[in-house]
């Protein structure tokens, strides 16, 4: 019998060890090309820069073309390439399409070109930076558009254990494997509950594959890179390797970040926060400034300062129930909506109790509550807390059970990758959420 078992496992051995060189995807040299960063940077230069260049004013322009041409060659260049590597870098963050970001990108640091050409007034060739940008636009889209499909990771499931609960979600292709062999498909990685009950067989499949430079990620780790969480059940892990502390000289930077754009932001919102104030005293008697202790930065307590979205001597649970909430005014579901009774927190940030991008403070209430069901809950206080974070823009409000668990996930994801880029991707989706109203309650 055990004779039997060993022919099994070495013939398994013998069939697919051969063949997995083959079966990693995007591994042949044209592929690499292909998906290369670089590559995409230099093709879209050539396409919105110098093919403009060459059609207007022919191909020996640098005979013929003076200083506004120069002026106007080198101010689009640095804005494109500004504007192709910003997209490179948010597209490597979760559920992010890289061709949903080109124009806003493009548009953005072309608008710094102009303004800067125009503080400087320095002379440049109008036509040619119009003609840049709409096909720089146009080029960077289709770039990034093919790169999306081409380039999406096809990840093989071991399924056992937690692995498998991840073939429903969003943010890679999944092929859920029977056997231990990748003989039909070619994938980026393998994700595998290392911790479940395998046996040799799959075991030793995991190993050839990390022979053969085919990725074998845990589920925990597969989970982080395709949605965006940090596994609860792994967070243990996370502590014990110091995953969890940020980066000091980022949030000093950072915090000078806040309060400069607090303080450019203020004046322009002045007229706004005093409208607001005024049809809250209109629709319902009361203060228009709502109070209220919560835990902050280092876990010290600190007063969160909003609009009063709610009827005054109402008494509740101490955070808004799901539906239709009785307590809340009908000014306070417009402002919730479009998370306006959040502005006065900008005051806070001035103070230093918050930043303008980090985790939610909670109120003493759910605090006492997370932290009695959760280990290692005040680990998501190692990081200033913010108006608009991580798990709002991708889960939006939640005070049940499970939507604790989904919130503190994408917190800790958030402390792990305490990063720029990380928290550019969160202003954008911030600014998607003024719009559409997006998990308000």
């Amino acid at each position: 019998m055990g004779g039997a078992k060993l022919g099994e496992a070495t013939h398994a051995r013998e069939v697919h060890h051969p063949l997995l060189e083959h079966q990693r995807r995007h591994s042949r040299p044209f592929e690499r090309i292909l998906i290369n960063n670089n590559f995409h940077l230099v093709l879209g230069w050539f396409f919105s820069i110098i093919l403009p260049v060459m059609v207007i004013w022919g191909w020996e322009f640098w005979d013929s073309i003076g200083p506004e041409q120069w002026a106007a060659i080198i101010g689009c260049s640095s804005a494109y390439l500004m504007a192709t590597v910003s997209v490179q870098q948010l597209a490597g963050l979760p559920h992010v399409k890289s061709y949903v970001l080109v124009t806003p990108c493009v548009t953005l640091y072309y608008f710094f070109l102009l303004v800067a050409l125009q503080t400087f007034a320095v002379e440049y060739d109008h036509l040619y930076v119009l003609i840049t940008y709409l096909v720089g636009c146009a080029s960077s889209f289709i770039i990034c558009l093919a790169i999306s499909v081409f380039s999406q990771k096809i990840l093989a499931i071991v399924p056992f254990g937690k692995a498998a609960e991840l073939y429903e979600s969003q943010g890679a292709g999944w092929c859920l494997l029977d056997v231990p062999s990748l003989d039909h498909v070619r994938v980026n990685g393998v994700v595998a509950d290392l911790q479940a009950d395998l046996s040799d067989i799959w075991r030793r499949f995991l190993a050839d594959c990390t022979i053969h430079r085919i990725p074998v990620y845990s589920s925990s780790k597969a989970m982080e890179m395709t949605c965006g969480k940090l596994s609860l059940d792994h967070l243990h892990e996370e502590v014990q390797h110091g995953s969890l502390s940020p980066h000091e000289g980022y949030e000093a930077l950072k915090r000078g970040m806040d309060i400069l754009a607090v303080l450019l932001v203020i004046p322009l919102v002045l007229p706004l926060m005093a409208m607001t104030m005024a049809a809250i005293r209109l629709d319902s008697p009361g203060p228009a400034i709502f109070k209220q202790r919560r835990m902050g930065f280092c876990c010290r307590q600190f007063t969160v300062y909003k609009f009063r979205s709610m009827y005054t001597g109402c008494i509740g649970k101490g955070f808004t129930i799901d539906g239709e909430d009785p307590r809340v005014t009908r000014v306070g579901r417009v402002i919730r909506k479009y998370r306006l009774d959040e502005l006065p927190q900008l005051f806070n940030v001035l103070k230093g109790d918050m930043s303008l991008i980090g985790p939610r403070p909670e109120s003493m209430e759910l605090t006492g509550w997370y932290a009695k069901d959760v280990p290692y809950f005040h680990y998501r206080h190692v990081v200033r807390p913010g108006i608009s974070g991580w798990a709002q823009v991708m889960q939006g409000y939640a005070a049940d059970v499970d939507g604790m668990i989904g919130k503190l996930e994408y917190d800790f994801y958030y402390i792990k990758n305490f990063s720029f880029w990380l928290d550019v991707l969160i202003i954008i989706r911030t600014l998607k959420t003024l719009v559409t109203g997006f998990g308000s309650r």
